[in-house]
């Protein structure tokens, strides 16, 4: 990214716009409206008001199109405002589906053999941060949709067999679908061009129907009182067009913002079609005969019922029926939402496509680091795309919620002993970046953090927006804790939040030539309460030896590390315990950076360089204890089961849990340390002192004439076992990048009590947190990223002189071996010797077609040994890490 001093590069296009909105408060003009849609609404905590907690049960998606939805729309490729009043998507028939195609269709976790998923193909294309341009494909079958096909099949299945796609079932065989493009791009702020295109890929003529819907989102139908609905209605002013009127004026405000919200009057234009459509985006009344509900355009389109009304509702759609589109052709529609009245408004929406795309092109053109290919460009620009795509707006109080609007008709009693009785202070109304809209449509703790990073490429303030809100009072909890996910606020992710403050600090320090010390600073506060959470709450035993429960890493354990042992047996964690390290080295250098303005927090550095110091050496040797996590037989961290009576057992499995201890890693030369002379004596004194602590956690290195100081829970000869199992292809190094398990388990598998560990470098077969992701071998991107960023670290200082050898292979010094898993997680994205990109898979029968080739899926996590993507299609969030790491490859950053 260009600095602050090319004004060119700042003043024109999308980088214009967005220094123009970090100036604005509330809803900053250009991001007011957006993606902002979930891709799934139904099956989620939000929407389910069981008394069991069974969310997908309680709304499934063959109750989606019927009911209407208290906490947020879905779409396919929708935008809405910023809080969401009101909502655009595209609906598409094609003559032959039992539904109008709303929404994407995918499977439960019980419905899944492997966990639950999107079965269904769409690909994000464009997208700048603004939403000024943003383009999106879905691939729709001309044959009926084989919902219950693809349900059915996956119900026969075991954990053992593969998951039956939609790509199975045949639907797109010959090419018999439809390649929809959807567009956006805004000619001002609150003018917003759509273009839908529908290619038909097939050899024959194939009907479409298109619907673009326009509807409020329900806030009228939950509490004791009867309030005013919006409304659309039909605009008579158009002889020649299409034109409805969305108006929200007599409706009731939004009662919990400092501020007014409301929209006024929308305008949406679209030339004339077949029909325009009303009806009330409510669920049917089981005694009131009418078809005014939510699912109104399903039975007047597919089952020829004629709507009652025809001039006004909460709801309406265009209609266009496209009898035939010919062979390898396309048929183009245009539609205008403003905020004007306009006699002409679809005169000039081509030049203004034509604007934004240029500007797309070079925004993006600008952000590609010098020296990346073509492939690296397509491929960091479609990641980012996805991020992007990703936003939705994220509305829930857990309060109202635990409690139900209506008192008259309260949820059941056991709802508030289910889940997130004690995150009543959880109250959001904000613009979330989300790991995958559809299968995780909330955000999570970590995920949240590493696309914070991504995030960082293409709007700094945004990402740094995004880790601030976990640290806001209406998320962070009044104890510290940090909100996990939505399933379970009380679960416990890594806190990895301090070190994507400070990554994002300095990110913007070299990129834009600017320390936002204030941003530094508040974080900081709040992650203080959150480390004295950890440190009160999870190291039960006092001893800076960290349990953690699952920390994110599902089934990568014997057992399932979110129940809670009995008999006052506990499981000592290896990576909870170098998580915790990892934290207090950067919450170190934070105090530091913010010591270079106001002094007292020198003394803060001096604490967490110490707490760090407990913790490394507790992971060697516990308390007074005769055991450690560190086994010097084997070389290798592990979780140590701990009994009452003093016994104990190694879970001597080689995993994820065992590297993680590497993350936490910090080298700082002495010149560096004498910039803070009150800490460098602390640390000094620290150093002659305690030997005994700080002999196997700080390692000294004279490099050049200087002395430097690398921090990390383990001594040189400790560091060089576990980079040689890194290394080796035989343990953690794949074709592909740092594997979750060792391949060593792939013939030797850990048993403990009936239960067992073995390499699984695909799909996992054990249940552990619902099936739906494998810790157990596959590769997983923020994982690689932080341990090619901790290699990088470690080789400023080494050098060239720290190497690896691997029997029949050449010395790798640890730049070469850093770069190498940078190129391996890259070439799952890349075209391989078969001129096919892994992420496909060896048996995708269109991954040399035209119309898939280029067209990329940023897996949830990926096979080990064959790349193909695996888990949510479209976790944008963490795998666009991808985005970084062509950066860093050229830029040679940490």
């Amino acid at each position: 990214m260009p600095s602050k001093k090319n004004k060119e590069y700042i003043e024109r296009g999308e980088r214009k716009r967005l220094s123009e909105i970090a100036e604005e408060s509330f809803f900053p003009s250009w991001s007011k409206w957006g993606p902002y849609v979930s891709e799934r609404a139904w099956g989620t905590v939000r929407e389910d008001y069981s008394s069991n907690g069974d969310a997908w049960n309680y709304f499934p998606f063959d109750q989606a199109h019927t009911k209407a939805y208290r906490w947020g729309e879905d779409g396919i490729a929708g935008i809405s405002d910023r809080y969401q009043l009101l909502v655009f998507a595209p609906v598409f028939w094609n003559g032959k589906d039992p539904i109008l195609k709303e929404r994407l269709f995918g499977l439960s976790s019980k419905e899944g053999n492997h966990g639950e998923d999107v079965k269904e193909y769409y690909f994000h294309l464009d997208a700048t941060p603004t939403h000024s341009y943003m383009k999106y494909l879905y691939k729709y079958p001309q044959q009926r949709f084989p919902y219950e096909q693809v349900k059915e099949e996956n119900k026969k299945r075991s954990p053992f067999d593969p998951e039956f796609e939609l790509i199975d079932t045949g639907v797109f065989q010959d090419n018999e679908y439809f390649d929809i493009f959807i567009e956006y791009a805004k000619a001002s702020s609150e003018d917003i061009l759509i273009k839908i295109e529908v290619f038909n890929r097939y050899h024959l003529p194939a009907p479409i129907h298109i619907l673009p819907h326009l509807w409020f989102r329900n806030r009228w139908s939950w509490g004791s009182e009867e309030q005013i609905k919006p409304d659309i209605s039909l605009e008579s002013d158009h002889s020649h067009l299409f034109c409805v009127c969305a108006s929200d004026e007599m409706s009731e405000k939004l009662s919990n913002l400092p501020f007014d919200y409301q929209l006024g009057k929308r305008y949406l234009y679209g030339p004339k079609g077949n029909a325009i459509l009303f009806t009330e985006n409510e669920s049917p009344v089981a005694d009131i005969q009418s078809n005014r509900f939510k699912d109104a355009f399903h039975q007047a389109i597919i089952q020829g019922r004629k709507t009652e009304l025809s001039f006004q509702g909460s709801k309406s759609c265009f209609y266009y029926y496209y009898p035939e589109v010919q062979p390898h052709k396309s048929v183009q529609l245009y539609l205008r939402l403003s905020d004007k009245k306009l006699s002409n408004p679809l005169k000039d929406v081509e030049e203004v496509f034509k604007k934004r795309i240029k500007e797309s092109e070079q925004f993006f053109s600008s952000l590609h680091p010098k020296g990346a290919s073509e492939e690296e460009k397509m491929i960091q620009k479609q990641a980012l795309s996805g991020l992007i795509w990703n936003k939705q707006i994220y509305l829930f109080d857990v309060s109202l919620w635990l409690d139900g609007d209506n008192k008259s008709h309260p949820p059941s009693p056991s709802r508030l002993h289910i889940r997130n009785q004690h995150w009543r202070h959880l109250n959001s109304m904000r613009i979330l970046s989300m790991p995958d809209k559809w299968e995780y449509p909330w955000f999570a703790a970590w995920d949240l953090a590493f696309q914070s990073i991504s995030w960082g490429l293409v709007d700094i303030n945004f990402a740094k927006e995004q880790i601030w809100l976990l640290l806001f009072d209406q998320f962070q909890h009044p104890n510290g804790q940090i909100p996990a996910y939505e399933w379970e606020f009380s679960d416990l992710n890594p806190p990895i939040q301090a070190w994507a403050v400070l990554k994002l600090f300095n990110m913007e320090s070299e990129r834009l030539e600017r320390k936002d010390y204030i941003f530094l600073e508040k974080c900081f506060h709040k992650l203080l309460m959150n480390f004295s959470w950890w440190v009160n709450k999870v190291d039960s035993s006092g001893n800076n030896v960290f349990e953690g429960g699952f920390l994110g890493l599902d089934n990568i354990a014997v057992l399932d590390r979110s129940i809670k042992l009995p008999h006052g047996i506990s499981l000592q964690q290896s990576d909870g315990t170098g998580w915790m390290a990892f934290f207090c080295l950067n919450l170190m250098k934070m105090s530091l950076e913010l010591s270079s303005i106001n002094p007292v927090y020198t003394s803060l550095a001096t604490k967490f360089f110490e707490h760090y110091i407990y913790i490394a050496h507790a992971m060697k040797k516990r308390g007074d204890k005769d055991y450690g996590l560190w086994s010097e037989k084997d070389g290798f961290f592990y979780d140590v089961l701990t009994y009452p009576d003093g016994s104990f057992e190694e879970f001597r499995v080689r995993s994820l849990v065992g590297i993680i201890p590497l993350f936490a890693v910090e080298c700082f030369s002495e010149k560096e340390i004498k910039k803070y002379s009150d800490f460098y004596q602390n640390f000094l004194w620290f150093m002659r002192n305690r030997p005994d602590l700080v002999d196997n956690c700080v390692i000294p290195i004279e490099k050049e004439g200087e002395k430097h100081f690398i921090l990390t829970p383990m001594n040189q000869h400790q560091m060089t076992r576990i980079i040689h199992y890194v290394w080796d292809p035989g343990e953690f190094r794949s074709h592909f990048g740092l594997r979750s398990l060792s391949k060593y388990h792939h013939l030797n598998p850990f048993e403990f009590e009936g239960n067992k560990v073995l390499y699984e470098p695909a799909e996992s077969c054990e249940k552990i947190k619902g099936g739906n992701s494998n810790w157990r071998g596959p590769i997983w991107m923020p994982i690689n990223y932080l341990l090619i960023e901790s290699i990088r670290k470690l080789s400023q200082v080494f050098n060239t002189e720290f190497k690896i050898k691997i029997e029949g292979e050449n010395e790798m010094n640890l730049e070469q071996i850093a770069d190498s898993f940078a190129n391996r997680v890259l070439s799952i994205f890349k075209r391989d010797e078969e001129n096919v990109r892994p992420f496909f898979g060896k048996n995708f029968p269109l991954a040399k077609d035209p119309h898939w080739e280029n067209y990329l899926s940023f897996h949830e996590y990926f096979n080990a040994e064959t790349g193909k993507g695996l888990g949510a299609s479209h976790q944008c969030g963490w795998t666009a890490l991808i985005a970084n790491i062509i950066d860093e490859l050229h830029h040679k950053t940490t």
